[in-house]
């Protein structure tokens, strides 16, 4: 007669959808981009090439974004302390430095448009509108993103027992700031 054993059931591994759906955004965005400079990369060797002076304010605009990221860790670090207050006073703060970002790279386009850069024209200028546009449009859905933790914060909905959302925004708020801060040393080294 056969001994019968019984064996332990096999843990099922499971991803929060969540956090699938935005890394699965950030790995599109990544290629996205990626294609953008490279198509730069080559178009850029093939000549007929403006060079022109990066708007000062872009330097600010980096720096506006990266205190952004500080403040979205400072949400991350609130929210797994319960501190809710704080929590929703640094994703606000968060969410001011982007807008405020998004008002200064409009400020540097017209900056570049004083320099004789447009949109239209010279294929440098033109690069530089896209890429800084798209990021731009990027951050505006980070701001959504952002907005909607803001609201769950205010319902206390986000909490040390429930951060998939906090994780889920301040994932890609410091995505986006990466990604800045590449397109920015890419676009400075690479006039």
């Amino acid at each position: 007669m056969k001994e019968l054993t019984l064996q332990e059931p096999k843990p099922i591994l499971t991803v929060n959808k969540w956090k699938f759906i935005i890394w699965l955004f950030i790995v599109t965005i990544i290629m996205f981009f990626a294609a953008f400079t490279s198509a730069y990369l080559v178009r850029r060797a093939e000549g007929n090439w403006t060079d022109f002076q990066i708007p000062v304010i872009f330097w600010y605009s980096t720096a506006v974004l990266v205190v952004s990221s500080v403040f979205m860790h400072l949400s991350y670090l609130a929210a797994k302390k319960d501190e809710f207050l704080k929590l929703r006073t640094f994703i606000s703060l968060t969410f001011g430095f982007g807008l405020l970002f998004l008002v200064m790279q409009y400020l540097g386009w017209l900056d570049l448009q004083s320099q004789g850069i447009f949109l239209k024209g010279n294929p440098s200028g033109s690069f530089y509108y896209v890429l800084t546009g798209l990021h731009g449009f990027h951050l505006v859905t980070g701001l959504v993103v952002l907005l909607y933790a803001f609201l769950a914060a205010r319902k206390m909905a986000v909490h040390s027992k429930n951060m998939t959302q906090i994780e889920v925004c301040a994932t890609y708020w410091h995505f986006l700031d990466i990604l800045w801060v590449y397109l920015f040393l890419f676009l400075l080294f690479f006039r």
